[in-house]
């Protein structure tokens, strides 16, 4: 089992920035791969970033040059650095950690962030 708890979400301004940070806990040896996901009203679920245990990062065409995903040598903490935000970044954002032991992985309890234009 991993358990996921995300922070740093908020109202913020077009334009501005903001980080999330996911901590994993658990059996974080057996993490392949993190991202963060993005869930905006009457929308589904999309992928936002994602970094391997080992490999290259990989980002949605919407945020590129914007975003930047980055974890620590423990690999057990991911950020999620936001900047010149936009309204439609407008999403409650999900830490995901992918493992070999269940479908989809693991997942975070969400954290809003609201850019106002």
């Amino acid at each position: 089992q991993v358990q996921l708890v995300e922070s740093g979400g908020g109202l913020v301004q077009a334009g501005g920035s903001l980080r999330l940070s996911c901590a994993a806990s658990g059996s974080i040896f057996s993490i392949n791969a993190m991202g963060w996901y993005r869930q905006a009203p009457g929308k589904q679920r999309e992928l936002v970033a994602t970094i391997p245990r080992a490999g290259r990062t990989n980002y949605a065409d919407s945020v590129k040059g914007r975003f930047a995903i980055f974890t620590n040598n423990a690999k057990n903490i991911v950020w999620l650095q936001m900047n010149s935000l936009k309204p439609e970044d407008t999403a409650v954002y999900y830490c995901n950690a992918l493992t070999g032991t269940k479908v989809g992985g693991f997942w975070g309890q969400g954290t809003q962030v609201t850019v106002s234009s």
